[in-house]
């Protein structure tokens, strides 16, 4: 395991954010979904897509809380520009489960 610096840590800046919008996106080269999240205050909306469709559907997704890392450039997925990365960890299949607060907390809200 590579170590870094805890001022390395402090560059990633990790949200928490509410999704907004969510639809298939069947174009991508493995199942997708596109994600519309809300980070409050300078940050904003920010789009993103996700291969997640093993545990959610876009429908069950709304209002969902995420942590997502807003610092990263833009990239492009297929046709669709990701601007923020959501975080998740893999199930004992590889599926990726979603990594959130379990309770609601203020968008924007940092990672500590």
């Amino acid at each position: 395991m590579d170590e870094i610096s805890f001022d390395d840590f402090l560059k990633v800046d990790v949200r928490v954010g509410t999704v907004l919008r969510a639809e298939a996106y069947p174009e991508a080269r493995k199942p997708a979904i596109k994600l519309w999240i809300d980070f409050g205050g300078d940050i904003g909306e920010k789009k993103t897509s996700a291969q997640i469709t093993v545990h959610y559907t876009p429908e069950a997704l709304i209002g969902k809380q995420v942590l997502a890392v807003v610092n990263f450039p833009p990239r492009q997925i297929g046709k669709f520009m990701s601007e923020v990365l959501v975080l998740g960890m893999p199930d004992d299949s590889g599926a990726i489960v979603l990594v959130g607060p379990d309770q609601n907390v203020p968008v924007g809200g940092r990672l500590h």
